[in-house]
């Protein structure tokens, strides 16, 4: 049985770093909270949602802390885990999408038979910033047929606007800034 947090837990173990990894940056650290079996727990369980197991055929992480969510979500929907990573780091057949970041570009890959046509796919993230490696993850999944049920985060930056990057899903975040 999973603990229940409140999203005010949550945000209190997410630790803020200023000027990380660049000057002007506060970042997001989670790591106070995976460090937290009762915390942890907790979150797994509510990025799942209201999922029942066995109604998501695969859940999708996105490189890298994205995976240290999406496979224990995946454990406890009865779902398969299809890792979303950056270009070169997969070693099948990929496809691949490219995206804008505020200081350049980025681009990641899905192996080709990650999901099959008609698979139902709850995409799993820590962090919603931008909204553009999300953008391409969305992509990837629909152009290997895969249905996208939701997209799911720990941490929303809302200030960035990156929920726009995403018309036509359904979002979920635990914490908004």
């Amino acid at each position: 049985m999973h603990a229940v947090v409140t999203p005010e837990e949550l945000r209190a173990a997410i630790r803020n770093v200023p000027d990380f990894p660049q000057p002007g940056i506060q970042f997001k650290d989670i790591t106070p909270l995976l460090a937290e079996a009762r915390l942890l727990s907790g979150c797994i369980s509510q990025l799942a949602g209201t999922h029942e197991r066995g109604s998501i055929d695969v859940v999708a992480g996105i490189d890298a802390r994205g995976f240290l969510f999406s496979s224990a979500v995946a454990v406890q929907l009865g779902a398969g885990l299809v890792p979303v990573r950056k270009k070169g780091k997969l070693p099948y057949r990929t496809l691949e999408e490219s995206y804008s970041l505020e200081y350049g570009q980025n681009t990641l890959s899905i192996h080709v038979d990650a999901i099959r046509p008609g698979q139902r796919v709850l995409l799993v993230d820590d962090v919603l910033a931008t909204g553009g490696t999300a953008a391409a993850t969305i992509a990837l999944i629909k152009r290997l047929g895969g249905i996208l049920v939701e997209v799911a985060f720990v941490i929303e930056l809302g200030f960035l606007n990156g929920r726009s990057r995403l018309p036509g899903a359904a979002v979920r975040s635990l914490v908004v800034y």
